[in-house]
């Protein structure tokens, strides 16, 4: 998915990342989500970027949360996450990155990264350009997923989807201006 898509480039070319594009491209023109109507039916955009890596379009991200929102404390607050994807990854990849991602802000013992990573297996699909994945965060509850509007599934851990959407919105993200741009209309 989000980052995940980043580092699997990354680690396919040895490369480093390059910073995120924020702007219009990323939310420009975009519709609501039908699927924010039962999931986050108050969510209101606060901002989208591009990822790129190199010049590769990664993906184009968008972060989807109620009025009150505030990204430092965002584990307390429902919000969706949107990713439009630019090129194609297996869903095992995404899984195994996510995995990294989430281990970059605290450490995560072998048997939960397990768990964690079965369950991620579980509901993250393989992608193709053009295809758009949402994950919803229900605080104290867990994650649910969406691919193009379909339900994927659900993770219900709510330490999991703290640390999966710290992948984007954590401060110690390894892609702060992507972080930044999701968050611009959000209070501090």
């Amino acid at each position: 998915m989000l980052l995940l898509a980043l580092t699997l480039v990354m680690a396919a070319s040895g490369a480093v990342p390059a910073a995120a594009q924020t702007g219009t491209e990323a939310t420009a023109g975009s519709p609501r989500p039908p699927e924010l109507e039962g999931a986050l039916p108050q969510g209101r955009l606060l901002g989208g970027g591009r990822l790129r890596v190199f010049g590769f379009q990664v993906y184009d991200a968008r972060l989807w949360a109620a009025p009150g929102f505030r990204v430092d404390n965002f584990a307390n607050h429902a919000l969706a996450l949107e990713l439009s994807y630019l090129r194609a990854f297996e869903g095992q990849a995404i899984a195994e990155r996510s995995l990294t991602e989430m281990r970059r802000t605290a450490p995560v013992s072998d048997d939960l990264a397990d768990q964690w990573s079965a369950a991620l297996r579980r509901v993250l699909p393989d992608v193709k350009k053009g295809d758009r994945i949402m994950g919803v965060h229900r605080p104290g509850v867990g994650a649910a997923f969406w691919m193009n509007g379909k339900p994927l599934g659900e993770i219900r851990d709510a330490e999991f989807a703290k640390r999966f959407f710290g992948i984007w919105l954590a401060p110690g993200t390894s892609e702060p201006d992507l972080r930044n741009a999701l968050v611009t209309g959000a209070g501090s």
